[in-house]
């Protein structure tokens, strides 16, 4: 059995399509559904029906489906273990928010390559609520994140990497003496309140008393640079690495005190192979720039 073809599989179900599978492991639909196909003779049973265009597992599929991940994990584990130097084989499956891919983790990962050429890191974006899943289920070995605000088992581990305090977010051209009377006058990009950013700047926004005029409301912090660098309104955010092109269209102000925060840094769990490898993440990402 090709363990490739486990992996398609897992995909599939994950992603509920074949086409967003294809996408994913660049490849046809007609080769992740011949691999479907191939999988399913060899272990004699339907595991994937069809509605549309979306896939869902049979009952059968679903059963196997945890046994697939784990047999996933345990080859992974074993490569992993068969190395020939003093840190596990990669790759290392690393999950980053949007910000965390644009802001911190190039330097980084440039210094990962200049000191580990050899050791291959897999990166998945996604938003922490989703990358925090997929690390506690093993599917991910680490990841770049907001610290949840729950206290974390203690198989897990943390480490903070920034503290990013909320600002005030406005166009270059924007004189701005009052950052609250400017939240009070200007149009207003509100940062999605179903994501930990967005609803700490909710709550400092009824803390000060002020009811923004609410221009847009949307997820993504660097969505909600670019539409506030067209002068669409300004944004309250927390103080994330800004992009080159950002900083010269955009200024952050320091609101007034209570100012609340968000941590970000990485989790991982501790009782696995590549941990080590996420040490050695952590302690670069640690280091200043060359």
């Amino acid at each position: 059995m090709d363990v490739r073809f486990l992996e398609t599989f897992v995909l599939v179900a994950r992603l509920g399509s074949i086409a967003e599978a294809a996408r994913h492991l660049g490849l046809t639909p007609a080769s992740v559904a011949q691999r479907l196909a191939v999988l399913e003779t060899d272990i004699g049973g339907k595991l994937v029906t069809r509605s549309g265009r979306t896939v869902c597992p049979t009952e059968a599929g679903l059963r196997v489906l945890e046994c697939a991940q784990s047999v996933i994990r345990e080859i992974r584990d074993l490569r992993s273990a068969a190395s020939h130097t003093s840190l596990p084989a990669g790759p290392l499956r690393l999950g980053a928010t949007p910000t965390a891919m644009t802001g911190m983790l190039p330097a980084v990962l440039k210094k990962w390559v200049a000191e580990h050429p050899g050791i291959a890191i897999y990166i998945e974006p996604g938003p922490t609520t989703v990358l925090h899943a997929r690390v506690m289920e093993g599917e991910l070995d680490a990841a770049v994140l907001v610290q949840p605000p729950f206290e974390l088992p203690k198989s897990a581990a943390w480490h903070t990497l920034r503290q990013e305090y909320l600002v005030l977010v406005a166009p270059a051209s924007l004189r701005v003496q009052d950052p609250l009377h400017t939240l009070a006058s200007e149009p207003y990009i509100r940062y999605d309140r179903n994501v930990i950013g967005g609803r700490m700047a909710d709550d400092y926004l009824r803390l000060k008393n002020i009811h923004p005029q609410v221009r847009f409301e949307l997820d993504g912090i660097e969505n909600i640079a670019r539409l506030v660098a067209e002068s669409l309104g300004v944004s309250v955010l927390p103080d994330w690495p800004m992009t080159d092109i950002s900083a010269q269209s955009l200024r952050k102000w320091e609101l007034p005190q209570p100012r609340p925060s968000r941590t970000v840094g990485v989790l991982w769990l501790r009782a696995q192979v590549r941990a080590a490898l996420v040490r050695e993440f952590v302690r670069l990402a640690g280091q200043p720039e060359a």
